[in-house]
């Protein structure tokens, strides 16, 4: 094993790219190589620097750049699991539910209310059979002793409570309600960000816009996205963690896509929500529609699960047909249904699903995706890359652990246990701590300690404290925040993933001109 390089801040930045792709590429042997900078490769990256490996960590495009931007933002306790029988991943998704909400991200991990409203359209025996879901998800929550006081106990509601927490629910008939509660990341691109940040913090190279063109178990053949310059990387274990792109690396892993659709409504289309909305879908019994209300203006409405075929692309486009499902569903509790040019935007995410099929003893693929069991696999091919892949956001950290876990085994680099579950991450503190902060409830939520120095931002320059856009509370200062310590290098990454203005395409547009500034006004800065 290497020695552990000297920490040198969590600070990610064009400089500090160009420095490190230097090192990397530039002879010595580091101890881990991770492909892909999701939620699972920045995990695997904080994992591996957290134990003393010497690490380097790549991405053909940015932080976040695929699945992890593109999910519900729940941190799921692992109810839909019980459901289907997977006992071990509904305790193992409770078990890191608690530990981001509690230990190493409580400032961007909270408790998320959700209301099921018993309408007409659903049967009291479906009541019956919700009810006792949410109840066995409360005793996940005790298995996996995340306190009460962090996440509360579900309850049957009024019709009258029912009515003050979902406003904009069709009232005829309405008998009340179920509320349950579940975790809610604030941004899950901007947990991606802290996990690297926080590698970054122990060590590990965190290096975007380099795009791995061939993968050994000795390393990576490797090109500058910015310059075109070519070179190698070379390591004592490789990880291969991107994704649904995880096939095209390695040979022998199919990955079996399934698409999770998005709406995005504005805030005052459904009035003020007190909390999201379960919406059960018609003629299935253990799936729902979400609305999630998103604290910044927009409200998502989610989601599909359809398999994907062919060629994966870098964003992944929204068909009619999903979104007409999800407004169909929604459509089924609301007074006043949401009208197809009121969406305002929309994504997908595909989410990496492990193609088992013809290893089960019968040779048959499932009919559906959703069929497909959300558990992670490690697998490692004859030249001793090691893979990570299925899961899902909640349970990132055990992902990474397992992979470093299985990697340095087969390479025989010896490498302590994972410190992950108790490792706070960039921001994070106590509750009492984060309610002390001097800045914004809302920087607060997002950035967490650092929210002071995001805000000092502003005080100390008024120009950075306007909007980047009209009705829309991200600042400048946080676009230039984002370009000095969270490595965002063009418009996209400020845009699209360190804030998520671009989710709204006419938003982005008009966010544009405001971005460009920043980047220019950095540039000629710190050249």
């Amino acid at each position: 094993m290497s020695h552990t390089r000297a920490a040198t801040g969590s600070s990610l930045g064009a400089h500090r790219r160009r420095r490190e792709l230097a090192e990397a590429a530039g002879g010595r042997v580091a101890d881990v190589l991770v492909v892909g900078l999701g939620a699972t490769g920045a995990g695997v990256a904080l994992d591996a620097a957290a134990r003393g490996l010497d690490v380097v960590a790549v991405d053909a495009h940015d932080l976040a750049f695929g699945t992890s931007r593109w999910s519900s933002k729940l941190i799921h306790g692992g109810l839909r699991y019980l459901a289907s029988g997977q006992f071990d991943v509904a305790h193992e998704s409770a078990v890191e539910r608690g530990v981001l909400m509690t230990r190493t991200a409580p400032h961007l991990v909270a408790a998320q209310p959700f209301v099921l409203p018993l309408t007409p359209l659903v049967s009291r025996a479906q009541a019956s059979l919700a009810w006792a879901g949410f109840r066995a998800g409360d005793m996940l929550r005790l298995a996996a002793r995340t306190p009460r006081q962090v996440l509360p106990a579900p309850r049957r509601l009024s019709a009258t409570e029912a009515r003050h927490l979902a406003p904009s629910v069709r009232t005829a008939g309405l008998r009340g309600g179920l509320l349950s509660w579940d975790g809610k990341v604030t941004d899950d691109a901007r947990l991606v960000t802290a996990l690297a940040r926080t590698a970054a913090a122990h060590g590990a190279r965190v290096l975007t816009r380099v795009r791995v063109l061939e993968l050994t178990g000795a390393g990576a053949r490797i090109r500058d996205e910015l310059t075109g310059e070519e070179g190698e990387i070379r390591a004592r274990a490789v990880i291969n963690a991107a994704g649904v792109w995880a096939g095209d690396l390695v040979e022998g892993i199919r990955i079996r896509p399934s698409r999770g659709t998005h709406l995005v409504l504005r805030s005052e289309r459904l009035g003020t929500l007190p909390a999201g909305l379960h919406i059960p879908v018609p003629g299935e019994t253990n799936r729902f529609v979400l609305v999630l209300p998103q604290g910044d203006g927009r409200v998502y409405v989610g989601l599909t699960d359809e398999p994907v075929e062919g060629g994966i692309p870098d964003v992944p486009d929204v068909p009619e047909s999903d979104i007409g499902f999800l407004l169909d569903v929604l459509g089924s509790v609301l007074d006043t249904p949401v009208a197809r040019d009121e969406v305002v935007g929309a994504f997908a995410g595909l989410r990496p699903l492990l193609d088992t099929s013809g290893h089960d003893g019968t040779g048959a693929a499932p009919t559906r995706t959703s069929d497909i069991s959300r558990r992670h696999a490690v697998l490692t091919s004859p030249d001793g890359i090691t893979t990570i892949v299925g899961g899902k956001l909640t349970t990132y950290r055990r992902m990474a652990q397992d992979a470093v876990d299985a990697a340095t085994a087969a390479r025989g680099t010896p490498a302590p246990p994972s410190p992950t579950a108790a490792l706070p991450l960039v921001g994070a503190a106590a509750p009492v701590r984060l309610r002390s902060l001097s800045a914004p409830r809302r920087l607060v939520r997002r950035y967490g300690t650092e929210a002071e120095a995001v805000h000092a931002l502003a005080a100390e320059d008024p120009a950075l404290a306007r909007p980047v856009l009209p009705g829309h509370p991200v600042t400048r200062a946080e676009l230039l925040w984002a370009v000095r310590h969270e490595g965002a290098l063009d418009e996209s990454d400020l845009l699209d993933r360190r804030t998520r203005i671009g989710l709204v395409p006419d938003d982005r547009t008009e966010a544009l001109p405001t971005a460009r500034e920043v980047l220019a006004r950095e540039t000629a800065v710190r050249p």
